[in-house]
């Protein structure tokens, strides 16, 4: 066993010679370099030696007995890295699992996602609709702060002459990470409302930056551009910003936020019945203030969430809006069995919905009030179903809208 070995070994164990007894092996004299060093990693059970009390010091190791060395020195808590690394083969034929490797080898992680939907709508402005949705994300570790986000989405619409049957796009690209004490994100990533009913404001991509601090109470600003979640190249408003800043602990909850949207729902008809998301109230700058609160029950197996929202966009008398959810317990992908069902209350004006996370979100135009409710349930493990049904009036002219959706997710 070479020097430098042995003395990277001793010291790799992090204890002092001294605190053992005198070294067993009788080819090992008080006087020799290596007798503390040795002494130790005996004391340790690192290595024990030859059967007739001698450690062979000038014998030269296989690889299969210096990697039997290598184990024990990581089974006793060892930083033998290096080591690990030079005997990464003969350590796996000993079935030891090096964490670091380990760590390197699943640097970059897949994940992935498959929806099949199905939604009737009892409306003037559509019918029904299915479509299987698949979604793949990468995600890279650059460093210990830093790492990149990655996600493919295609899109099989089983309705014909469909523009975004069999589409597959680069749907989001961001880097994230940590300066000091501040959590930065940049690129294009999905950014969902502040709201305690979340999502219902906007839920879908966004180009730009943000900056939060603080975990329970948190302060978060972004700034870009709000993006449309399908069609490439289309938005439905132009420069954004937001901030939020929110108290969060077990049971309680609360926050104010700020969002303002130049030209919301850019690019759409000034007709009030068709062909736009905001009907007469396209390419205006808006400004919309939120405020809620949620409250967990029953070790937040229940859930109560209000949000009032008031918006710069609209008429004298449409311009307030509430959000009322009611909760109980929610399915778990990992727990087959579990279930969750849901009720909610919405009076949403122009100037609150940007691109929501309701199904039929681009056609509810200039605002609506109604109810939904919900369930949801986990088949078997990363396989959940769900039944939501909508039932919307809407305002200022706009299409009333009856709704059931349904979907079956699978993770992996």
């Amino acid at each position: 066993m070479k020097k430098s070995l042995v003395l990277a070994m001793a010291m790799a164990l992090g204890v002092t010679a001294s605190a053992y007894a005198a070294n067993p092996f009788s080819d090992v004299p008080a006087g020799h370099w290596a007798y503390d060093s040795i002494a130790k990693l005996a004391a340790a059970g690192v290595v024990d030696g030859y059967p007739d009390g001698t450690f062979g010091g000038d014998r030269l190791l296989t690889r299969y007995e210096m990697a039997q060395v290598v184990a024990r020195a990581m089974a006793k808590g060892a930083n033998v890295d290096r080591l690990a690394a030079e005997f990464a083969d003969e350590l796996d034929a000993l079935g030891v699992r090096v964490a670091r490797l380990e760590k390197n080898a699943d640097n970059v992680k897949i994940t992935g996602q498959i929806r099949y939907s199905y939604d009737a709508s009892h409306s003037d402005a559509y019918g029904s609709a299915s479509n299987l949705r698949t979604r793949i994300w990468f995600r890279g570790q650059a460093n210990d702060n830093w790492a990149y986000t990655g996600m493919v989405q295609n899109i099989q619409n089983f309705a014909h002459n469909n523009v975004e049957e069999n589409r597959t796009d680069w749907q989001r690209a961001w880097v994230d990470g940590r300066v000091g004490g501040v959590k930065v994100m940049a690129g294009r990533y999905n950014f969902t409302d502040f709201l305690q009913n979340r999502g219902y404001m906007h839920d879908a991509r966004f180009d730009g930056g943000e900056l939060s601090y603080g975990k329970n109470i948190k302060l978060t600003v972004g700034g870009g551009k709000v993006s449309d979640s399908v069609t490439e190249g289309s938005s439905i408003g132009d420069d954004a910003i937001y901030a939020d800043l929110r108290y969060q602990t077990k049971g309680i909850g609360a926050n104010v936020s700020y969002y303002g949207v130049k030209d919301l729902g850019k690019g759409g008809s000034n007709d009030a019945t068709k062909g736009s998301r905001f009907g007469k109230f396209v390419d205006h700058d808006v400004d919309l203030f939120t405020a809620g609160v949620s409250f967990g029950i029953a070790k937040d197996d229940v859930k109560l969430a209000v949000d009032y929202l008031h918006s710069s966009l609209g008429s004298q008398t449409t311009k307030d809006g509430v959000l009322i959810g009611l909760n109980v317990l929610g399915a778990k992908a990992s727990k087959p069995g579990t279930f969750g069902v849901w009720a909610k209350y919405l009076n949403q004006p122009a100037g609150t919905i940007w691109n929501s996370t309701m199904p039929f979100s681009s056609y509810s135009r200039t605002g609506y009030e109604g109810g939904a409710v919900g369930a949801d349930y986990t088949f078997a493990k990363n396989l959940v179903g769900a039944v939501h049904y909508y039932n919307l009036d809407a305002k200022n002219g706009g299409v009333d809208t009856e709704t059931l959706w349904t979907q079956l997710i699978l993770t992996f």
